[in-house]
């Protein structure tokens, strides 16, 4: 038996990376895995590497419409919802100077109103559970306020706000809420990204000397997605070797 036997969890942005990290421990621990990710093609190439006990639903977590329907299909195949990991992002490398309002919204619709989607999704069926776990992958961007990423930054810092605020809402409901905030990932989005012109010198900051990697994430999501953080919310976890430290 899994930490997470018996439940049902969806990753979104499960498609690769980061997300698909999550997935594959999740699933690997028990839990019947729903990969929630904008390219469906590239999600149900995910899925089928997972095996039995996984699917793939198309999903823009942008759009309500579209969560809602991602919701409807879960419940109609699992009749519950247990874990919600919320992964899906853009990271934009873009300066400030360029950063015009059609650019903050279209990281805001993805970074920070998909997230609260999902979460105002997820609560219904975990409410009337009486159960649930929502973990939100913000970044540790927020606390180093990178050059160049103001409005992801700002994103992220929007969702650990959430995070807090939701964990008040909906711990009466026994519904944990917490936050993830890795460091620069050789994830496939970064390594196709300028970002990855970054890994070396944030190497040289960290305490932990080598590149952070999906699988490096992954356990933490899995221990507050679990039982045995039943007693943990509202907090956000750093993983990213000691670069941030506070």
């Amino acid at each position: 038996m899994g930490a997470h036997s018996g439940k049902v969890a969806v990753v979104t942005g499960a498609g690769q990376g980061i997300g698909f990290a999550i997935a594959r421990r999740l699933h690997a621990t028990g839990a019947s895995v729903v990969i929630a990710d904008l390219d469906a093609a590239k999600g149900e190439k995910a899925a089928g590497e997972l095996g039995a006990g996984a699917q793939a639903i198309g999903t823009d977590v942008g759009d309500e419409s579209s969560v809602s329907a991602l919701f409807s299909q879960v419940l109609s195949a699992h009749g519950k919802v247990d874990i919600v990991v919320n992964n899906a992002a853009i990271v934009p490398y873009t300066a400030w100077d360029d950063v015009d309002f059609g650019e903050w919204r279209r990281i805001m619709r993805v970074n920070l109103d998909g997230v609260y989607l999902m979460c105002r999704a997820a609560q219904v069926p975990m409410r009337e559970a009486k159960y649930g776990r929502i973990v939100n992958l913000a970044s540790n961007a927020f606390f180093a306020g990178t050059p160049n990423m103001s409005a992801y930054i700002a994103a992220k810092g929007g969702v650990i706000g959430l995070t807090r605020a939701l964990a008040t809402e909906l711990g009466p409901y026994n519904i944990t809420v917490n936050a993830v905030a890795p460091g620069l990932t050789a994830s496939d989005g970064v390594l196709a990204s300028p970002h990855k012109d970054s890994i070396a010198f944030v190497e040289t900051l960290q305490a932990l000397k080598r590149t952070g990697t999906p699988e490096d994430i992954a356990p933490v999501v899995a221990f507050l997605a679990s039982d045995a953080a039943g007693w943990v919310t509202g907090q956000t976890y750093t993983v990213d070797g000691g670069h941030v430290r506070y």
